[in-house]
């Protein structure tokens, strides 16, 4: 069985990685989520997560974090190793449960398309 933490080593911190991915990574679409993904070079898939004001408020906007977090550590073997992904929540995003989040972000690892990128 798998670790369920959410280490340090599995965030994505610094701003110059968040502007490297945003340059240069692939971007995939769900209803509520746009992830931007791309190779690391390391052994451990890395996750960093933007919501904007448009979003909601504070609350609102730490809500959603947490929810996308939550969603990464219970599902991260499912995730391919050795990839940055940065989830940034669209306008609506604020409303969904974590069955929701769960469900769209799965929609991601699914996708028949992406399979050859991982």
């Amino acid at each position: 069985m798998g670790s369920f933490s959410f280490s340090k080593r599995e965030r994505i911190l610094r701003r110059r990685d968040f502007i490297r991915l945003y340059r240069k990574g692939s971007i995939y679409h769900t209803a509520h989520f746009k992830i931007s993904f791309m190779e690391n070079g390391l052994d451990v898939t890395r996750l960093g997560i933007t919501v904007g004001r448009r979003v909601g408020n504070a609350v609102r906007r730490n809500r959603i974090k947490r929810l996308v977090r939550e969603v990464f550590r219970l599902h991260k073997a499912g995730f391919p190793k050795g990839y940055d992904l940065i989830v940034t929540a669209k306008r609506g995003a604020a409303d969904l449960g974590f069955r929701d989040v769960e469900r769209e972000l799965s929609e991601f690892l699914l996708d028949e398309r992406l399979c050859s990128s991982f």
